[in-house]
């Protein structure tokens, strides 16, 4: 029995020590803001971000960044909309950056607010309005190396499917911090109408599929978002969308393999208004001839006119992180021991699940539509559950069975009890030697 005993002890405090060494690593995903929000980065910032060539007429309300030439024989004007704080937030408070060359013939180009540079040639006579020759204060192989490692880890959440009821699609979530669907480009471009019904102030992320997209194909006429306070569905555009804006500020079309994406927008017949920032990283963006872009577009190349504008509603939603880079194990300190004298494991490496999805399904009721006609109202479904994407902050919490540890504080608790217990331990090994001590005397 005293051996026994003496044997538990040692065990005891064997493994208390062991598991005060074994510090769990932090995992953060890359990058990210807050610990699980992907970072767009300086791209973030602009209203439109070109990695090649942008030609583009009359104007932008937003920032515009331009990796390659600046086409704007047709004039340009550039950031409208800004607010002070946003053109401080911008490197060297450059609203209008040009890598290329500045191409405007006799065409007037300027920016209202902040200022602009070009790094090429000024090709054209017209006037320049608070734009100089200079440097780029952007390096945009590395913001395009970031914008499709996020497009791509972004794609890898799968999420739930649309409805698509007649020449209309649906999507519905229901999580209250992200929404992601995925969807055919092939699916999508089948739909008239395209509806968006989800808590507001939620993440809608919806992951488009294939190498192209054309809104001319159904043609699609029509973005309606629900109005939760209106009880009903509202045409986006700029001056209305649904909740003020609340839903369109902080949903993403994502094209991660798309090379081409076409908006529709045809000469006497007719345009659409797209709401939500745009990823397509590896695409030839065509705006066409007419309707906006309600958010930011990121692309490869740009081309647009008439009425095709970009308007500034910067994208202010979470992009949960689809994987992780753990962080290098710790070290044990030199004054650390390692039971039998081996070395200490270090934790395993771990990866952190992206927000769950909202996946919709079809409804049996019915919801006005504009313009008179019905669709489908899906009835909510169950989101997947572990949620870690919160909203800009990048807030989340991770909850389950077993010992959870919650950063140095916990770490800190497992030690000193640890070395507790494993006093105590020692105590009682100390206790039984002593006794057995003094019956052998």
């Amino acid at each position: 029995m005293r051996k026994s005993i003496s044997a538990a002890a040692v065990a005891l405090g064997g493994s208390l020590a062991l598991a005060a060494l074994v510090v769990p690593t932090a995992a953060t995903a890359a990058p990210t803001t807050g610990g699980t929000c992907f970072d767009l980065g300086v791209a973030g910032k602009y209203g439109e971000f070109i990695e090649g060539n942008d030609t583009h007429t009359p104007d932008a309300e937003g920032a515009v960044a331009v990796g390659g030439n600046a086409d704007f024989r047709g004039g340009f004007t550039v950031g409208k909309e800004l607010t002070g704080d946003e053109v401080d937030a911008l490197p060297g408070g450059y609203s209008l950056v040009v890598g290329g060359n500045l191409v405007h013939d006799s065409a007037y180009v300027g920016v209202e607010n902040g200022k602009g540079v070009y790094a090429g040639e000024n090709q054209g006579p017209g006037q320049l309005g608070r734009i100089t020759k200079g440097k780029s204060p952007i390096d945009f192989a590395k913001e395009f190396a970031n914008l499709r490692h996020v497009s791509t880890e972004v794609a890898k959440t799968t999420g739930g499917a649309p409805v698509l009821d007649g020449r209309g699609i649906t999507f519905t979530g229901t999580d209250t911090k992200t929404n992601v669907f995925t969807v055919a480009a092939a699916t999508l471009e089948k739909a008239n109408e395209v509806y968006l019904k989800v808590p507001a102030g939620s993440t809608t992320i919806i992951n488009v599929t294939g190498d192209s997209y054309d809104q001319s194909k159904a043609p699609t006429t029509g973005f309606l978002i629900w109005d939760h306070g209106k009880n009903a569905y509202v045409l986006d555009d700029k001056l209305q969308s649904a909740d003020g804006g609340a839903e369109r500020a902080k949903l993403l079309w994502n094209f991660p393999t798309a090379t081409k994406v076409v908006k529709y927008g045809v000469k006497d017949k007719g345009s659409v208004a797209w709401p939500g920032s745009i990823l397509a990283p590896n695409a030839a963006f065509d705006l066409t001839i007419g309707g906006p872009v309600n958010g930011s577009v990121w692309a490869k190349s740009l081309t647009g006119s008439g009425g095709a504008e970009t308007h500034h509603f910067p994208f202010t939603g979470c992009l949960p992180g689809g994987t992780t880079t753990p962080s290098e194990s710790p070290k044990p300190s030199a004054s650390a021991s390692t039971p039998g004298g081996t070395e200490s494991p270090k934790p395993s490496e771990s990866a952190s699940t992206p927000a769950g999805t909202g996946s919709p399904t079809p409804g049996a009721s019915e919801s006005p539509k504009p313009g008179g006609s019905t669709g489908p109202t899906p009835s909510p479904s169950a989101s997947h559950s572990g949620s870690t994407g919160g909203g800009s902050n990048g807030g989340g919490s991770n909850s389950g069975g077993g010992l959870a540890f919650t950063g140095a504080e916990g770490i800190m608790t497992l030690t000193v009890g640890g070395a507790a217990v494993l006093a105590a331990g020692g105590g009682i090994l100390y206790a039984v030697r002593r006794k057995k001590a003094n019956g052998a005397s």
